[in-house]
């Protein structure tokens, strides 16, 4: 494809290879890391160092020319100066411009303003880039066309590359944490012939050699809990998972959960499991400042957090209306604009509760004891049987975290298993997993689990509006696609 190729970089590109020079070397020099360099710059004033990355714009003073060369670590200015250079470099220097790809070996040391910069002696090409970097990228209003050109982003903004810098580390500091509470890490399948594990519209594929229908996992859940049975007694795993469902600030498709479970553990516990991974990452990734900006607002993420029952929020927010009553649910839900035809009561019920309780709910704070129909693999409460010992966390209005004391009843299991199917919910299983139920037969011990959103953690902790500023490539509708029926749900910025 030459579609968009600078026809200039291209002429320079065949005068090169004319001229038996190769502009995309299979290895050149790799140097030292800028921040390695700038750590102590004046004690190394005129020592000989090499660095490699992607020059900046180039400024031509004819017999001198600068640019800023920026690798993973940071940026530090080159000085060309015609004196210091081969001459047959300086006849072809053109040839090497802005975005190029160097490795440059030279002396250490200042301008006259005093700016750290390695005065080059030898300049050798790594890449010839064939497209300009954009003039003026910092100030572009189009989100859509960076993350569409996440590779261009990455270069031309140091924060962005900070930012999953920082994912990185976030997802590190999650794994260190569960592995120093004796938790093994493990792989579950993606690949499922029942999906199961949440409530989400599944993405369907065909395995062609067994002629069966599978589903891209909503979530490990089922798979995990296998693992308690067979005698793991505290695993987790941190993996992609994938719904059906519509795009927004808050959704993709395609994102990364952690799951964790404990044997002779409940969903009490679980909540200190939360509380001691947010002290965790509290101290680890923000340097013990639990303070975070986020939307517009600043959260102090540093435990412990409030609590609060399910039913007592629907009843503050919605008076008069009871939760297991289905007619006044409708008619609330009504009131409130939301879609009732054909929807199941507990679903209904619990859409009303989205609609007015979430927003509300600034937290950091622990949702508990969710009403059985919505949690159908959690615990009964011994103390109201309507309810289960679940909990979700919310910060901001958005759900972070889900656990509960997980259900090891197999025939209440299977009771459950049973209702959903009935509903024919397209966001249920459409059968019963018969191997789930018979491995619980087998005998799981109380567990608690817990299911945690990477990628709104990672929004949380660096303060960013929306999960595409956390995920790399974000799932976006091709340019070439044909416009989605008027009644399919709209991406959202």
């Amino acid at each position: 494809m030459t579609d968009g190729i600078d026809p200039d970089r291209l002429q320079k590109l065949v005068a090169m290879r004319q001229a038996q020079l190769d502009p995309f070397p299979a290895r050149v020099a790799r140097g030292q890391p800028v921040a390695e360099l700038l750590s102590d710059f004046a004690a190394r004033t005129g020592q000989i160092a090499t660095i490699a990355g992607r020059l900046g714009v180039v400024r031509d003073f004819g017999k001198l020319r600068f640019a800023h060369l920026s690798d993973r670590s940071g940026s530090l200015q080159v000085g060309f100066q015609r004196d210091r250079l081969p001459p047959e470099f300086w006849a072809n220097r053109k040839q090497i411009e802005g975005n190029d790809l160097v490795s440059v070996t030279g002396e250490l040391g200042t301008t006259q303003k005093g700016e750290p910069t390695l005065w080059a002696t030898e300049v050798v090409l790594a890449c010839k880039a064939l497209r300009p970097a954009p003039e003026k990228w910092h100030g572009l209003t189009d989100t859509e066309q960076r993350y569409r050109m996440r590779y261009v982003d990455l270069f031309a903004n140091p924060d962005v590359r900070a930012s999953f810098a920082m994912r990185s580390r976030i997802v590190r500091e999650v794994r260190h944490y569960f592995d120093g509470l004796g938790y093994l890490e493990v792989e579950t399948p993606i690949l499922q012939p029942i999906f199961g594990g949440a409530a989400a519209r599944p993405f369907v594929t065909q395995h062609n050699a067994l002629g069966m229908q599978l589903y891209l996992r909503i979530a490990p859940e089922l798979y995990l809990k296998r693992l308690l049975v067979g005698g793991m007694e505290r695993v987790y795993e941190i993996g992609r998972v994938f719904r059906n469902e519509g795009i927004s600030t808050r959704h993709n498709p395609e994102f990364t959960m952690l799951e964790s479970y404990e044997a002779w553990a409940d969903y009490r516990d679980i909540m200190a499991r939360v509380e001691g991974l947010f002290a965790h990452l509290v101290g680890a990734v923000l340097g013990g400042n639990g303070m975070v900006r986020f939307r517009e607002r600043d959260y102090d993420l540093r435990p412990p957090f409030q609590k609060a029952r399910y039913l007592d929020l629907f009843a503050q927010q919605n008076p008069g209306v009871d939760w297991f009553d289905h007619g006044s649910c409708t008619r609330r839900a009504r009131e409130l604009g939301l879609k009732t035809d054909g929807i199941a009561p507990s679903k209904l019920a619990n859409d009303v509760f989205e609609a007015t309780v979430e927003d509300t709910l600034q937290g950091p704070i622990f949702v508990h004891d969710y009403p059985v129909a919505i949690s159908p693999l959690a615990k009964r409460m011994r103390e109201d049987a309507r309810v289960t010992e679940r909990f979700e966390l919310f910060v901001a209005g958005m759900e972070l975290g889900n656990a509960f004391s997980e259900l090891n009843d197999p025939l209440d299991q299977e009771q459950r298993f049973r209702e959903q199917v009935a509903h024919k919910d397209e966001e249920t299983p459409g059968e019963v997993d018969v191997d789930y139920v018979q491995a619980l037969e087998y005998g799981m011990p109380p567990a608690g689990g817990l299911g945690i959103g990477i990628d709104r953690l990672c929004m949380l902790l660096s303060g960013s509006a929306s999960i595409r500023d956390v995920v790399l490539f974000p799932l976006l509708r091709r340019l070439d696609a044909t416009p989605p029926a008027a009644d399919a749900p709209a991406q959202a910025p």
